[in-house]
Protein backbone atom coordinates (compact mmCIF):
# COMPACT_ATOMS: atom_id res chain seq x y z
CA UNK A 1 0.00 0.00 0.00
CA UNK A 2 2.85 2.02 0.17
CA UNK A 3 2.72 2.96 3.61
CA UNK A 4 5.19 1.70 7.01
CA UNK A 5 4.07 1.14 10.20
CA UNK A 6 4.93 4.61 11.83
CA UNK A 7 2.71 6.15 8.74
CA UNK A 8 -0.07 3.91 9.45
CA UNK A 9 0.19 4.71 13.08
CA UNK A 10 -0.56 7.90 12.53
CA UNK A 11 -3.93 7.92 9.92
CA UNK A 12 -4.96 5.40 12.84
CA UNK A 13 -4.66 8.09 15.44
CA UNK A 14 -6.06 10.57 13.71
CA UNK A 15 -8.92 8.34 12.33
CA UNK A 16 -9.30 7.72 15.98
CA UNK A 17 -8.65 10.79 19.08
CA UNK A 18 -6.22 12.29 16.51
CA UNK A 19 -2.94 12.70 15.81
CA UNK A 20 -0.24 15.25 17.12
CA UNK A 21 1.62 16.74 14.19
CA UNK A 22 3.17 19.84 16.31
CA UNK A 23 2.78 22.92 17.90
CA UNK A 24 2.52 26.72 16.45
CA UNK A 25 3.90 29.45 18.22
CA UNK A 26 2.34 32.73 17.58
CA UNK A 27 4.93 35.05 19.69
CA UNK A 28 2.69 34.66 23.17
CA UNK A 29 1.92 31.08 23.59
CA UNK A 30 1.81 27.65 21.67
CA UNK A 31 -1.19 25.94 20.12
CA UNK A 32 -0.83 22.60 19.34
CA UNK A 33 -1.36 21.38 15.74
CA UNK A 34 -3.70 18.09 16.13
CA UNK A 35 -4.93 16.30 12.76
CA UNK A 36 -8.11 14.54 13.14
CA UNK A 37 -10.75 13.01 10.39
CA UNK A 38 -14.18 14.33 11.92
CA UNK A 39 -15.75 13.58 14.85
CA UNK A 40 -14.74 11.02 16.71
CA UNK A 41 -15.77 7.91 15.52
CA UNK A 42 -16.62 4.79 17.34
CA UNK A 43 -14.49 1.49 17.89
CA UNK A 44 -17.05 -0.66 15.90
CA UNK A 45 -17.11 1.92 13.50
CA UNK A 46 -13.24 2.57 12.64
CA UNK A 47 -12.91 -0.97 10.81
CA UNK A 48 -14.99 0.71 8.02
CA UNK A 49 -13.18 3.77 8.00
CA UNK A 50 -12.04 4.85 4.35
CA UNK A 51 -8.35 5.75 3.69
CA UNK A 52 -6.81 6.97 0.33
CA UNK A 53 -3.15 5.08 -0.39
CA UNK A 54 -0.66 6.73 -1.85
CA UNK A 55 -1.49 4.90 -4.78
CA UNK A 56 -4.76 6.56 -5.12
CA UNK A 57 -6.73 3.63 -3.79
CA UNK A 58 -9.41 4.07 -1.48
CA UNK A 59 -9.33 0.86 1.08
CA UNK A 60 -11.38 0.04 4.66
CA UNK A 61 -8.75 0.48 7.94
CA UNK A 62 -10.39 -3.14 8.46
CA UNK A 63 -8.86 -4.87 5.33
CA UNK A 64 -5.11 -3.66 6.53
CA UNK A 65 -5.23 -3.66 10.18
CA UNK A 66 -7.00 -6.52 12.65
CA UNK A 67 -8.64 -4.20 15.19
CA UNK A 68 -9.07 -6.21 18.80
CA UNK A 69 -10.46 -4.72 22.01
CA UNK A 70 -7.87 -5.13 25.03
CA UNK A 71 -7.56 -3.45 28.46
CA UNK A 72 -5.60 -0.27 28.48
CA UNK A 73 -4.08 1.79 31.35
CA UNK A 74 -6.85 4.14 32.93
CA UNK A 75 -3.97 7.09 32.71
CA UNK A 76 -0.96 7.83 30.67
CA UNK A 77 1.53 9.48 33.49
CA UNK A 78 4.50 11.08 32.26
CA UNK A 79 7.62 12.32 34.13
CA UNK A 80 9.86 14.94 32.43
CA UNK A 81 8.46 14.34 29.16
CA UNK A 82 8.66 10.61 29.03
CA UNK A 83 5.96 8.04 29.37
CA UNK A 84 6.04 6.42 32.86
CA UNK A 85 4.70 3.30 34.43
CA UNK A 86 4.42 2.97 38.69
CA UNK A 87 5.06 -1.14 40.00
CA UNK A 88 4.12 -0.61 43.77
CA UNK A 89 5.28 -3.36 46.06
CA UNK A 90 3.87 -3.94 49.22
CA UNK A 91 6.22 -6.16 51.98
CA UNK A 92 5.20 -9.29 53.46
CA UNK A 93 5.42 -8.55 57.13
CA UNK A 94 7.73 -11.56 57.40
CA UNK A 95 10.57 -9.00 55.12
CA UNK A 96 12.11 -5.36 56.08
CA UNK A 97 12.27 -3.15 53.89
CA UNK A 98 16.11 -3.86 53.17
CA UNK A 99 15.42 -7.49 52.52
CA UNK A 100 12.69 -6.25 49.91
CA UNK A 101 15.21 -3.75 48.24
CA UNK A 102 18.08 -6.06 47.85
CA UNK A 103 15.72 -8.45 46.27
CA UNK A 104 14.32 -6.30 44.23
CA UNK A 105 18.19 -5.22 42.90
CA UNK A 106 19.11 -8.88 42.59
CA UNK A 107 16.09 -10.72 40.94
CA UNK A 108 13.51 -8.06 39.88
CA UNK A 109 15.26 -5.53 37.93
CA UNK A 110 17.62 -7.81 35.47
CA UNK A 111 14.77 -9.31 34.11
CA UNK A 112 12.55 -5.69 33.84
CA UNK A 113 16.14 -3.91 32.06
CA UNK A 114 16.13 -6.49 29.57
CA UNK A 115 12.70 -5.55 27.93
CA UNK A 116 13.52 -1.75 28.18
CA UNK A 117 13.82 0.08 25.04
CA UNK A 118 17.07 1.88 24.79
CA UNK A 119 16.11 5.31 25.98
CA UNK A 120 14.63 3.44 28.96
CA UNK A 121 15.30 3.72 32.74
CA UNK A 122 14.12 2.34 36.11
CA UNK A 123 14.54 4.29 39.15
CA UNK A 124 12.96 2.88 42.94
CA UNK A 125 11.36 5.45 44.69
CA UNK A 126 9.41 6.12 47.90
CA UNK A 127 10.05 4.21 50.54
CA UNK A 128 13.33 2.64 49.10
CA UNK A 129 15.01 5.99 47.72
CA UNK A 130 14.76 7.26 51.43
CA UNK A 131 16.54 4.31 52.59
CA UNK A 132 19.43 4.74 50.26
CA UNK A 133 19.26 8.45 51.51
CA UNK A 134 19.23 7.44 55.24
CA UNK A 135 21.83 4.86 54.87
CA UNK A 136 24.14 6.92 53.02
CA UNK A 137 23.68 9.92 55.74
CA UNK A 138 24.35 7.60 58.49
CA UNK A 139 27.48 7.34 57.16
CA UNK A 140 28.36 10.49 57.01
CA UNK A 141 27.22 10.89 60.72
CA UNK A 142 28.98 7.92 61.77
CA UNK A 143 32.42 9.00 60.12
CA UNK A 144 31.47 12.67 61.70
CA UNK A 145 31.08 11.15 65.14
CA UNK A 146 34.08 9.11 65.15
CA UNK A 147 36.37 12.74 64.99
CA UNK A 148 34.22 14.16 67.62
CA UNK A 149 35.08 11.12 69.95
CA UNK A 150 38.26 11.25 68.62
CA UNK A 151 39.22 15.20 69.72
CA UNK A 152 36.82 14.36 73.14
CA UNK A 153 39.01 11.57 74.05
CA UNK A 154 42.46 13.99 73.46
CA UNK A 155 41.17 16.10 75.69
CA UNK A 156 40.34 13.86 78.46
CA UNK A 157 43.94 11.72 77.91
CA UNK A 158 45.66 14.55 77.12
CA UNK A 159 47.04 12.17 74.89
CA UNK A 160 46.74 11.80 70.98
CA UNK A 161 48.52 8.54 71.37
CA UNK A 162 45.77 7.02 74.22
CA UNK A 163 43.35 8.26 72.15
CA UNK A 164 44.35 6.40 68.74
CA UNK A 165 44.80 3.44 71.13
CA UNK A 166 41.04 3.31 72.09
CA UNK A 167 40.17 4.22 68.14
CA UNK A 168 41.85 0.83 67.88
CA UNK A 169 38.97 -0.96 69.30
CA UNK A 170 36.55 0.32 66.38
CA UNK A 171 37.63 -2.15 63.80
CA UNK A 172 37.53 -5.25 65.99
CA UNK A 173 33.97 -4.38 66.81
CA UNK A 174 33.21 -3.67 63.65
CA UNK A 175 34.36 -7.34 62.62
CA UNK A 176 32.81 -8.57 65.09
CA UNK A 177 29.20 -7.13 64.18
CA UNK A 178 29.22 -8.46 61.01
CA UNK A 179 30.73 -12.05 62.16
CA UNK A 180 27.47 -11.95 64.26
CA UNK A 181 25.15 -11.07 61.26
CA UNK A 182 26.77 -13.55 59.09
CA UNK A 183 26.18 -16.27 61.80
CA UNK A 184 23.02 -14.92 62.16
CA UNK A 185 22.34 -15.11 57.91
CA UNK A 186 23.56 -18.71 58.28
CA UNK A 187 20.47 -19.95 60.28
CA UNK A 188 17.91 -17.45 58.77
CA UNK A 189 18.65 -14.62 55.68
CA UNK A 190 19.49 -11.02 57.80
CA UNK A 191 20.26 -8.28 55.44
CA UNK A 192 21.81 -5.49 56.97
CA UNK A 193 19.24 -3.29 57.34
CA UNK A 194 19.05 0.23 58.92
CA UNK A 195 18.07 -1.09 62.75
CA UNK A 196 21.36 -3.09 61.93
CA UNK A 197 23.22 0.39 61.52
CA UNK A 198 22.00 1.33 64.55
CA UNK A 199 23.29 -2.01 66.73
CA UNK A 200 26.72 -1.10 65.48
CA UNK A 201 26.22 2.52 66.99
CA UNK A 202 25.17 1.20 70.22
CA UNK A 203 27.90 -1.68 70.05
CA UNK A 204 30.90 0.53 69.69
CA UNK A 205 30.20 2.71 72.33
CA UNK A 206 29.79 0.10 74.62
CA UNK A 207 33.33 -1.34 73.30
CA UNK A 208 35.17 2.04 73.51
CA UNK A 209 33.81 2.74 77.25
CA UNK A 210 35.37 -0.66 77.98
CA UNK A 211 38.61 0.45 76.49
CA UNK A 212 38.69 3.82 77.76
CA UNK A 213 38.01 2.47 81.09
CA UNK A 214 41.43 0.24 80.63
CA UNK A 215 43.38 2.92 79.61
CA UNK A 216 42.43 5.55 82.16
CA UNK A 217 43.27 2.30 84.56
CA UNK A 218 46.40 1.63 83.36
CA UNK A 219 47.41 5.75 83.09
CA UNK A 220 46.09 6.30 86.86
CA UNK A 221 48.57 3.75 88.05
CA UNK A 222 51.19 4.36 86.14
CA UNK A 223 51.30 8.10 87.38
CA UNK A 224 52.44 6.89 90.76
CA UNK A 225 55.35 5.96 89.63
CA UNK A 226 55.41 2.08 88.73
CA UNK A 227 56.27 0.36 85.62
CA UNK A 228 54.59 0.26 82.20
CA UNK A 229 54.45 -3.60 82.62
CA UNK A 230 53.34 -3.27 86.37
CA UNK A 231 50.30 -0.28 85.55
CA UNK A 232 48.78 -3.20 82.85
CA UNK A 233 48.77 -5.62 85.28
CA UNK A 234 46.99 -3.56 87.60
CA UNK A 235 45.03 -1.90 85.41
CA UNK A 236 43.71 -4.94 84.38
CA UNK A 237 43.16 -6.20 87.50
CA UNK A 238 40.77 -3.37 88.55
CA UNK A 239 38.82 -3.15 85.22
CA UNK A 240 38.58 -6.76 83.91
CA UNK A 241 35.49 -7.63 86.23
CA UNK A 242 33.63 -4.31 84.93
CA UNK A 243 34.19 -5.16 81.60
CA UNK A 244 33.14 -8.72 81.26
CA UNK A 245 30.32 -8.15 83.69
CA UNK A 246 29.12 -5.46 81.16
CA UNK A 247 30.37 -7.35 78.63
CA UNK A 248 28.26 -10.48 79.69
CA UNK A 249 24.72 -8.32 80.66
CA UNK A 250 25.41 -7.39 77.51
CA UNK A 251 25.21 -9.95 75.48
CA UNK A 252 22.78 -11.78 77.34
CA UNK A 253 20.48 -9.04 76.83
CA UNK A 254 20.29 -9.06 73.32
CA UNK A 255 20.27 -13.03 72.98
CA UNK A 256 16.40 -13.16 73.59
CA UNK A 257 16.10 -10.98 70.76
CA UNK A 258 18.41 -12.96 68.14
CA UNK A 259 16.38 -16.36 68.84
CA UNK A 260 13.34 -14.95 69.25
CA UNK A 261 10.76 -16.91 66.31
CA UNK A 262 7.81 -15.21 67.43
CA UNK A 263 6.31 -12.07 65.45
CA UNK A 264 8.24 -9.21 64.69
CA UNK A 265 11.11 -10.49 65.92
CA UNK A 266 12.60 -9.93 62.59
CA UNK A 267 12.68 -6.60 62.93
CA UNK A 268 15.25 -6.75 65.77
CA UNK A 269 17.07 -10.18 65.17
CA UNK A 270 19.70 -8.59 62.81
CA UNK A 271 20.30 -5.01 66.11
CA UNK A 272 20.64 -8.17 68.92
CA UNK A 273 23.02 -10.62 66.16
CA UNK A 274 25.51 -7.46 66.19
CA UNK A 275 25.59 -6.47 69.39
CA UNK A 276 26.63 -10.19 70.46
CA UNK A 277 29.16 -10.62 68.16
CA UNK A 278 30.63 -7.15 68.43
CA UNK A 279 31.14 -7.11 71.89
CA UNK A 280 32.05 -10.89 72.82
CA UNK A 281 34.80 -10.51 69.56
CA UNK A 282 35.65 -7.53 70.77
CA UNK A 283 36.23 -8.54 74.48
CA UNK A 284 38.07 -11.30 73.57
CA UNK A 285 40.81 -9.29 70.85
CA UNK A 286 40.77 -5.87 73.33
CA UNK A 287 42.24 -7.37 76.86
CA UNK A 288 45.19 -8.23 74.34
CA UNK A 289 45.32 -5.80 71.95
CA UNK A 290 45.22 -2.96 73.85
CA UNK A 291 48.19 -3.68 76.23
CA UNK A 292 50.12 -5.14 73.11
CA UNK A 293 49.28 -1.13 72.00
CA UNK A 294 50.38 0.22 75.41
CA UNK A 295 53.37 -1.57 75.04
CA UNK A 296 54.45 -0.02 71.51
CA UNK A 297 53.66 3.34 72.52
CA UNK A 298 54.24 4.17 75.65
CA UNK A 299 53.31 7.35 77.24
CA UNK A 300 56.05 9.88 77.94
CA UNK A 301 57.54 9.27 81.56
CA UNK A 302 57.58 12.54 83.92
CA UNK A 303 59.97 12.70 86.50
CA UNK A 304 57.97 12.17 89.85
CA UNK A 305 57.57 15.46 92.33
CA UNK A 306 59.12 15.46 95.32
CA UNK A 307 57.17 15.93 98.43
CA UNK A 308 58.88 18.82 100.50
CA UNK A 309 57.41 19.53 104.07
CA UNK A 310 57.95 23.33 105.83
CA UNK A 311 58.75 23.55 109.08
CA UNK A 312 58.01 26.68 110.98
CA UNK A 313 60.86 27.93 112.89
CA UNK A 314 59.76 27.81 116.75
Amino acid sequence: MGWDRATLGTLIRAVGEGAWLGEYFDGKSRLPIILRSGEEARPEDLANAPLVTPAGLIVRLGDLVQLSAVPGPPAIRRLNHRRTVTLTVDPPPSLSLEQVVSLINTQVLPKLRSGLPPDGSIRLAGSADSLSETLAAMSRVFVLALIVLLLLMTVLFRSLRDSLIVLFTVPLALIGGVLGLRTLDLVKFQALDLLSMIGFVMMIGVIINHAILLVAAVRSVESTGAGLEESIRAGLSQRLRAILASTLTGALGALPMAVNPGPGSVIYRGLAAVNIGGVIISLVFSLVLIPALMRLMPATRRAPIAAVQAIAPT
